[in-house]
């Protein structure tokens, strides 16, 4: 059995910011805190993107704290630009990831569920490889691993394939080439995977369940802030979160602009039903389709949360800013107003503010920062501010669905 202080699931954006500032309260990598993390190498959910996302295209990538990314070539794949971006920010800080490590359950270490939940009381961490005790859990798991997949009428009887953003091949494969491909979903994945398509298809047809909300000019602080909140609502009220993209619409580009006036972006509602060679709507008009894009987003990975029994009635978990209602133990950053690289730098220094706050106060108070690291609040000296892109390793292959991985 491994004693430690805190233990953060995930080694994503969310992952790395909470254990940046965990190390910088005075706790120390490996020994006060362990990060695990189920994917083979650095990268989070990152790793596993497509090819043809390439690092100038990236909406929104925001540096972890306290290293900038600078000098990133942005004709360079996105996995290989931030892979290569995250391993340099372990090392530089030292924080000792712990990989492949596949957690597979957290619970109340007296075996009860979240009810037992004392401030004394300690989390069993149950992985592939061994045990943890801990008195605190950051779980930054993200989405990536739990790909939503709407249910449709006759999805089992389409003879050609059928695939989700987390394994979309970019455009030049078997799957699109000279084929009638249907896009669906309105995000912008979705966009991305159609205009690509587009490209090198016989014909595509774009499907959404409502129709996009395209946005103009600059994302200012304000706007920000007000699709923020209204995420934040839907997890102070229980209720599973949304995206923060999802309610600020899809900006608009030069490139989309060009798409449209081709005609590409011509929405059509949700089909009622698929058929074995193509989709139908429910007024009889049908398309044909050699393949189906699934670009309809992602849940949450929460389920080795399960029996600490935190999730309300409306189906999600009830947080006060990271902190589990039900579980003051328990931290969960990158999830909903926290999934977006900038919100996830923020929630990991609130989490930790809190969970120092938690074991000021219980039975390891006493516990001295060992020499050599940062006191409380102050900032570790890293071997480097910024980080020039190093080389990236090698693509990994696919990670196992159901199993946390960061965003």
């Amino acid at each position: 059995m491994n004693d430690v202080e805190a233990v953060v699931i995930g080694a994503g954006q969310a992952g790395l910011s909470s254990a940046y500032h965990l190390r910088r309260s005075g706790l120390v990598p490996g020994e006060d805190f362990v990060v695990l993390d189920h994917s083979p190498q650095p990268g989070g959910a990152w790793q596993f993107r497509w090819p043809t996302l390439t690092y100038g295209r990236v909406h929104g990538m925001h540096a972890l704290p306290g290293m900038e990314l600078t000098g990133a070539d942005p004709q360079r794949p996105s996995s290989e630009v931030i892979g290569a971006y995250f391993a340099a920010y372990e090392h530089t800080f030292g924080l000792r990831v712990r990989r492949p490590v596949d957690v597979r359950e957290v619970r109340d270490a007296s075996g009860g569920g979240a009810a037992g939940a004392g401030e004394g009381g300690r989390l069993l961490v149950r992985t592939s490889e061994g045990d943890w005790s801990t008195r605190t859990v950051i779980s930054a798991t993200g989405t990536w691993d739990r790909p939503f997949w709407p249910r449709v009428p006759g999805q089992e009887i389409f003879r050609g394939r059928q695939l989700h953003t987390s394994r979309y091949p970019g455009p030049r494969s078997a799957a699109f080439e000279g084929k009638r491909v249907v896009v669906v979903g309105g995000g912008t994945s979705a966009v991305q995977h159609l205009m690509e398509i587009a490209e090198v298809a016989r014909d595509t047809v774009w499907v959404t369940r409502r129709p996009p909300l395209f946005r103009e000019g600059p994302f200012d602080e304000e706007r920000g802030r007000a699709a923020v909140a209204m995420v934040e609502e839907r997890v102070r009220e229980g209720l599973p979160p949304r995206s923060v993209v999802s309610v600020t619409g899809l900006p608009m580009t030069e490139q989309m602009r060009r798409a449209r006036e081709r005609g590409v972006l011509e929405r059509l509602p949700m089909f009622a039903r698929i058929t074995e060679d193509g989709v139908e709507w429910a007024d009889g008009t049908r398309a044909r389709a050699d393949t189906i894009v699934w670009a309809t987003g992602f849940r949450p990975v929460i389920g080795h949360l399960a029996p600490l029994r935190l999730r309300e009635p409306g189906g999600g978990i009830r947080l006060e800013g990271t902190r589990a209602v039900r579980d003051p133990r328990v931290h969960l950053v990158g999830y909903g107003p926290s999934a977006s690289t900038i919100g996830a730098n923020r929630a990991g220094r609130s989490a930790v503010r809190d969970i120092r706050a938690l074991l000021a106060d219980g039975p390891s108070a006493a516990r001295p920062v060992r020499a050599g690291t940062a006191a409380a609040g102050a900032e570790p000296a890293p071997a480097a501010s910024k980080a020039p892109a190093p080389a990236a390793p090698s693509r990994p292959s696919k990670p196992r669905t159901a199993q946390p991985v960061a965003a």
